[in-house]
């Protein structure tokens, strides 16, 4: 496993090199780049090995997915929507389903997960795309909002109503079958290579085979059974942009001269980097907690995941800001990396779980297990 996980390191940076910059700007990542990683089970690294993955555990690919947010975290958005996917399938498909999509999710195989509607963010309740059964497959009708990756996607995996009931059902959907609809999202604030797109889907057939487990799942467990591994990576992630922005500013401050001094030598910029320092041991904290939970299967696992992601964002958007104050105009230039991270990390706090949504389940919990009388 430290193998696969320093292998790992290496070829991210590698692929990845000083080349961010310029993929933030021009708002597109390489596919073959992509493909590289997914061929090498780096995109969803969790996945076992009997499955054709590297069967890291959570902690290992936590670290593996620092790392490639601190290079790229339009690259590690696209690492995180696949190992949704994969989890997903882990956790609802068939043996068969297991069997054919993990070999295709780590060897070169590219998707995107959509859970958001136009009139459906948090409110499960709202969600109005429809997987039902037709004759012997499914036809889906809905819409899907800011799916990641979309753009380099060979599948997606919709996650909708099933039926006329308040069961759930998730479906892969090739990007190229008939009655899909792909419209990119322009210019998006923050990780602007990750591909992001509105997806529509009119009567879109599928056989029986590209709905996990043949559906039927609760809509409450679905979602939260992806968003987990989903925060826990974006909790990760977070620290990647806040050992970025550490590293930036620590260089900076050495360098940088103000008049003979260099900035280093200035009480403010100390606290500054100080400041930086914990941000970044917070939020690592918060994360490897999160792991050690998910490798024991432990029962707080989604409370955790949920806290995880909640304090690395916060900690990643506060310490961007701090890192474009410390740098000043060389920090401000359109493609910097902590340009790029003052912008991707505030939307890591809006989403899989809003700020405001991660404070209500984590309330929600103090309630459920603050005993009275």
């Amino acid at each position: 496993m430290t193998d696969h996980l320093a292998d790992g390191r290496a070829l991210i940076s590698e692929l990845v090199g000083d080349r961010a910059g310029d993929w933030d700007v021009a708002g597109e990542l390489p596919v073959e780049t992509l493909r590289t990683l997914g061929d090498r089970g780096l995109l969803c690294a969790q996945v076992p090995a009997d499955h054709g993955g590297l069967g890291l555990s959570s902690a290992a690919n936590g670290e593996l997915t620092a790392h490639a947010g601190s290079l790229c975290s339009s690259l590690r958005s696209v690492m995180t929507s696949q190992g949704i996917v994969a989890w997903t399938v882990q956790r609802f498909g068939d043996r068969t389903q297991r069997r054919e999509l993990l070999a295709e999710l780590t060897g070169g195989k590219l998707t995107a997960v959509g859970f958001s509607e136009p009139g459906a963010g948090s409110d499960l309740a709202a969600m109005t795309t429809r997987i039902k059964a037709d004759g012997d497959g499914y036809v889906i009708d809905g819409e899907k909002k800011w799916v990641t990756g979309t753009r380099y996607a060979d599948f997606v995996l919709i996650i909708g109503r099933y039926g006329d009931g308040d069961g759930a059902a998730a479906a892969i959907v090739p990007v190229d079958a008939p009655g899909v609809h792909i419209r990119p999202v322009p210019h998006p604030m923050g990780c602007r290579a990750a591909g992001h797109a509105d997806i529509r889907l009119d009567q879109v057939r599928l056989p029986a085979s590209h709905v996990l487990g043949g559906g039927g799942q609760p809509l409450s467990m679905l979602f939260t059974t992806a968003l987990t591994y989903g925060r826990v990576s974006i909790g990760w992630g977070c620290v990647g942009i806040l050992r970025a922005c550490l590293d930036a500013a620590g260089r900076h401050a050495k360098q940088r001269h103000q008049g003979e001094v260099a900035l280093a030598e200035h009480q403010l910029v100390r606290g500054h980097l100080a400041d930086l320092m914990v941000a970044e041991q917070v939020a690592l904290r918060a994360c490897e907690h999160a792991s050690r939970q998910w490798d024991a299967a432990a029962p707080d696992l989604g409370t955790m995941a949920v806290l995880a992601k909640h304090v690395s964002a916060q900690q990643a958007a506060r310490s961007a800001a701090t890192a474009v104050q410390l740098l000043g105009s060389t920090g401000s230039a359109d493609g910097h990396v902590v340009a790029r991270a003052f912008r991707d990390a505030k939307l890591m706090e809006l989403i899989e779980g809003s700020n405001e949504i991660c404070r209500l389940i984590l309330a929600d919990h103090v309630l459920s297990t603050t005993k009275t009388g």
